[in-house]
Order: structure tokens, then C-alpha cells, then sequence
């Protein structure tokens, strides 16, 4: 089965596209784990220069997006483009604040010394609806990336295109391969994948 772009208002099929292989999908997996031991070393300064890029490149790109969410799932284009712009605040208010979020918090034990420290998890997947094919993804992103994690995106499999252009903006804000990717495949497979 394929998945496919599909104007709804039409129902002309806008791009098909073949799902991802068993084979394929183990590569993209064993790329995230492999990513996720580098990424995590990352000092949380560059991964905010990236997420601030990641911004500039969606409000730079932001017609381009919100017609594709339009053609796609069929969005008003105002709304569409107030979408994108909330994606490029989400980058910039995690890029900046981030560093504190996760700053080790002392407690008082028995010990002379005792703290909270937030550690990246490692690759997390993220299953997305369609209804906002930018804003779901960016608030899931922005926040795991920052904290050194990986991510895959399995979307809604309405939204291909969405779903693939997430990828490229990260990949060209200076996101390191790997770091983030989009996963075509069926709905069907995601318990396989987890």
C-alpha cells in the first residue's frame, strides 16, 4: 500500500509515495542510534544555533509550507501560514530556554551533595496526527532535540509532504543526518517499529 498526498478538496492525488522497507527502516533505525551517541555530546549552544536556523528557515519558507498543508489536508492558507510562524516561536523559545530547563537542580539528602540531572532518553518516535501537520511535529521536536535526543517522525499518511519537509528544514538548519527523520510507512507498522 502506498502513501499518498491527496488535495481533499479535490481528490486529485497530488504525489504518491512507496513506503519505506523492512530493510530500509532498519537502516534509518541503526542511523538514529548511531546519530544519538554523537548527538547527545553536542553542546546545547550549537543545538540552540541549529533550532534558531530551524526558525529563520520557516518563517523564510513559511508560503511555501502553508500551501502545502493546504493542498495537502486542506487548511486555510491563513491559517496555514499562523502555523508555520508558531512552529518558528517554538524553535526560539526552546533554543533559549532550554539550557535552563535542564540545568541539574540540587535537593537536600543525607549526601553533602545531591541533584536532579536531565539526560537525553535517546531516539523517540513520534506518531503524529494530521490535523496540524507543522505544529504537532515542531512542539515535540524542538523540546527533544534541544535536550539531545533523536527523532522519528511516523505522520499521518495524508500529510507526506508535511512530514517530509520537517526533515529537510532540520537537515538544512545544520541538524547533523540522522539527527532527525521521517519515517514513510503505514500506520499498520508502528507497533513492529516501537
Amino acid at each position: 500500500m502506498g502513501i499518498a498526498s491527496v488535495n481533499p478538496a479535490t481528490g486529485e492525488i497530488l504525489k504518491t509515495f512507496t513506503p519505506l522497507t523492512s530493510e530500509e527502516l532498519a537502516a534509518k533505525l541503526a542511523l538514529a542510534e548511531a546519530t544519538f551517541q554523537q548527538y547527545r555530546r553536542t553542546a546545547i549552544s550549537q543545538r540552540g544555533q541549529w533550532l534558531r536556523q530551524a526558525a529563520d528557515i520557516l518563517e523564510r519558507d513559511q508560503v511555501v509550507l502553508a500551501k502545502t498543508m493546504t493542498l495537502e489536508m486542506g487548511k486555510p492558507i491563513k491559517s496555514a501560514i499562523a502555523e508555520v510562524l508558531k512552529c518558528a516561536l517554538v524553535c526560539r523559545f526552546y533554543a533559549d530556554n532550554a539550557a535552563s530547563y535542564l540545568e541539574d537542580v540540587p535537593i537536600t539528602t543525607d549526601a553533602s551533595r545531591s541533584f536532579v540531572r536531565y539526560q537525553p532518553l535517546g531516539v523517540i518516535l513520534a506518531v503524529m496526527p494530521w490535523n496540524f501537520p507543522l505544529w504537532q511535529v515542531f512542539r515535540f521536536a524542538a523540546p527533544a532535540l534541544m535536550a539531545g535526543n533523536v527523532g522519528l517522525l511516523k505522520h499521518a499518511s495524508n500529510v507526506p509532504q508535511s512530514a517530509l519537509a520537517v526533515e529537510r528544514i532540520l537537515l538544512e538548519a545544520g541538524f547533523p543526518d540522522g539527527t532527525f527523520q521521517t519515517l514513510l510507512i503505514g500506520a499498520d507498522r508502528v507497533s513492529d517499529l516501537i
